[in-house]
């Protein structure tokens, strides 16, 4: 495999690699005919991200030597990442970046040509592996939204960084509802507790097909992830959902690449549980407050609804039922 990125979709493909760092640990490095897959998931298989780069992205892309079978090849996410670590030096002085892997190198090589003549080889040690997929659909998704990548991340600014968790859901008038809770243990066993609610207008969406009162709960941390890539690449995200508990998917798209990020969300036995006892988180049908604080218990975290197993065959989907996993196939 060989492929070669110039100009600015080197700073895209860096910035490709820092979304994924946000979701798992190993980087999964595929070449295809279709284009480049750069593919990840988190360890308690609750998240599943992947990038397909087309061959047009490339000045010059062959996934394989003639009569030879394209590698696959399992990598350290922080070893890929450190090549592509300060976007801004990536921006101002790389003017193009050759990707190799195969040949008579056993090494995944990465060589960035910088100005002034410099050359920067990065000589990275991979893994065989097999091909790691998610099975899903967004045409199965009775919801979906679309926005411009700007519009989601103004709303989702004001909570903290340290966030584990935001809702989205639909509240009256038909405006998009991002909520957030977070609780603090005070002396003498008191605890505060602030819920953060934005709320945006139906105009504020491209598409904006779902029902009054849905909801569905996920981790906001790769969300961000996902989020920034779009926003730096003026792209419109996309998210497809369904009932609570079965996977989310947020997704960008272009002539030149797409952009996945499956991840789970808290089920419907979840949402009605004790912990969502208060009426300040579970109504949806009212314009939200920011910071409003109320005595509730902190709601569950997610969990996994992506089991893996070793040798796993593909599921189909039936109906409008989401399979429960992941395949991996040689």
């Amino acid at each position: 495999m060989k492929c070669l990125v110039t100009g600015g979709n080197v700073k895209v493909l860096g910035k490709a690699v820092h979304s994924l760092s946000r979701i798992g640990d190993e980087l999964y490095l595929e070449p295809l005919e279709d284009g480049l897959s750069l593919r990840t998931v988190n360890s308690s298989r609750s998240a599943y991200a992947c990038f397909l780069f087309a061959p047009l992205f490339f000045q010059q892309y062959q996934a394989a030597a003639p009569g030879q079978e394209a590698l696959r090849c399992k990598i350290l996410m922080k070893s890929f990442l450190a090549v592509f670590r300060s976007l801004a030096t990536v921006e101002r002085s790389v003017e193009k970046c050759c990707i190799s892997l195969g040949g008579r190198s056993s090494r995944l090589v990465i060589q960035l040509h910088c100005r002034y003549g410099v050359r920067k080889t990065h000589n990275l040690s991979f893994q065989d592996c097999e091909s790691l997929q998610a099975v899903f659909d967004p045409a199965l998704c009775s919801n979906v939204l679309r926005a411009p990548a700007r519009v989601l991340g103004e709303a989702v600014l004001p909570f903290p960084p340290a966030l584990a968790e935001v809702t989205l859901g639909i509240g009256c008038g038909r405006r998009v509802i991002l909520r957030s809770y977070q609780e603090e243990e005070e002396a003498e066993s008191t605890v505060k507790a602030m819920v953060t609610e934005m709320s945006i207008g139906q105009e504020d969406f491209q598409q904006l097909q779902a029902q009054e009162g849905v909801a569905i709960t996920f981790c906001l941390k790769e969300f961000r992830g996902l989020l920034s890539f779009a926003e730096s690449a003026n792209l419109s995200l996309s998210v497809y959902f369904d009932a609570p508990g079965r996977p989310a998917i947020f997704a960008v798209s272009d002539s030149l690449l797409d952009g996945h990020f499956v991840l789970a969300t808290l089920s419907e036995s979840d949402l009605h549980s004790p912990a969502l006892c208060s009426p300040e988180l579970r109504r949806l049908a009212r314009p939200l407050q920011a910071h409003r604080s109320t005595p509730c218990r902190k709601p569950p975290r997610s969990h996994s609804i992506f089991p893996l197993q070793p040798n796993e065959k593909v599921i189909k989907p039936r109906g409008h039922q989401w399979p429960q996993g992941f395949h991996r196939s040689l």
